[in-house]
């Protein structure tokens, strides 16, 4: 008689504005992934067809913005809802969605675990003049710091760098996430030390639709043009970054096939590996070092004319591109010459939230027996 899998199945739901990620996972094995157009933020139908007909353990959630209180994965409650419900002005496009897939996975199996990633918790350990702006301290004690996002994808790469790389696990790493949201977080034994992005998503690189880094009095001039707050928010977010420099396009993909002949897109694409070189090198001073550069991420695992320009413009600090491992997309790319390695890594940030996922359950298990509850 064969024996029964008895490995936890896990279904991970990343909601977004207009869609939703979910993969299923056998234990750490996915056995299906796939994204679903759900329209806006109205991602419920969708949920019900993915829960029905599956006996699930759990599932969990990617969730953009734990704020200060919420800093590790954790079983979802009321009181944990409504923690997440005061962050919605710091991720309004990112907030609302997961609390939707949230509420609706309560209703429609109310009885199911539910598990709350949070992409800032891996920048916890930022210190604090990492985390802190130049404001008065009432106001960062009002929780207005920097929190730092796609921490789930940095945890991917950290979990993977000892196997690829002692040495970087060990040392100064510094991982560049690109893609359509990019940032960059600089790592001291896999530990976050630095990272690009602030109070919201918004800061830092250059980005598919966001500005990225702008002086603030650009907004401030904008209000008193008569600029509405929510139209300033629209633009920073939705109307800028590559599309808004190439007139057309946020997609790298189609920027590079167009550069040749259309200065905008290269512009476009000059701007933005201009904008990472300069992270890594502030990323750099602030954690006293770069022993690797890692790239991962949409752009950052498929263009090799991005790490290639990010990587010239870092030629002052020793870095080396080998160009044909670059173009292979090689796990290794630098050079044997290189005063610093250069990898490429896929992230998995479903993975990670699956781990986490299983983890709880495993440790709700161990408290169970210990009580001695059935």
């Amino acid at each position: 008689m064969m024996k029964r899998d008895r490995s936890p199945f896990i279904l991970v739901l990343n909601p977004g504005s207009s869609t939703l990620k979910h993969a299923s996972y056998r234990g750490t094995e996915c056995i299906g992934e796939g994204t679903v157009e759900c329209g806006e933020a109205d991602n419920s139908a969708a949920i019900g067809r993915l829960l029905s007909g599956s006996q699930w353990s759990a599932v969990a959630f990617r969730v953009v913005h734990g704020g200060n209180a919420l800093t590790a994965p954790t079983r979802v409650t009321d009181s944990v809802i409504e923690t997440l419900e005061k962050t919605i002005p710091l991720a309004p496009l990112h907030q609302p969605p997961a609390l939707s897939a949230i509420r609706t996975v309560g209703a429609l199996l109310p009885g199911i675990p539910r598990i709350a990633c949070f992409d800032t918790a891996f920048h916890a350990t930022l210190p604090e003049q990492e985390q802190r702006f130049a404001i008065a301290d009432r106001y960062f004690q009002m929780g207005i710091r920097r929190y730092g996002f796609h921490g789930l994808s940095y945890e991917s790469i950290a979990s993977q760098l000892p196997g690829i790389s002692e040495q970087a696990a060990r040392r100064k790493t510094i991982v560049c996430h690109l893609g359509n949201g990019a940032s960059l977080c600089g790592m001291d034994a896999c530990v976050s030390r630095y990272t690009s992005m602030g109070l919201t998503p918004i800061d830092g690189l250059i980005m598919g639709t966001r500005c990225g880094r702008i002086d603030v009095g650009v907004a401030i001039h904008w209000l008193r043009e008569g600029m509405t707050a929510q139209r300033i928010e629209t633009i920073v977010t939705k109307e800028s970054g590559l599309a808004a420099l190439s007139e057309g396009t946020s997609d790298m993909r189609t920027l590079v096939e167009r550069a040749p002949h259309d200065p905008r897109c290269e512009l476009a694409i000059e701007m933005f590996c201009r904008s990472v070189a300069k992270e890594v090198s502030a990323a750099a001073t602030a954690i006293g070092g770069l022993d690797c550069l890692v790239f991962t991420a949409g752009i950052g695992e498929n263009s090799s004319l991005v790490r290639q320009r990010v990587v010239a413009l870092l030629a002052w600090l020793g870095g080396e591109i080998d160009a044909d491992a670059n173009q292979r997309r090689a796990t290794r790319l630098n050079t044997a010459s290189s005063r610093f390695e250069i990898l490429c890594i896929p992230t998995n940030e479903q993975e990670v939230i699956a781990r986490h996922a299983i983890r709880l359950l495993e440790d709700r298990l161990h408290e169970d027996i210990e009580l001695g509850n059935p």
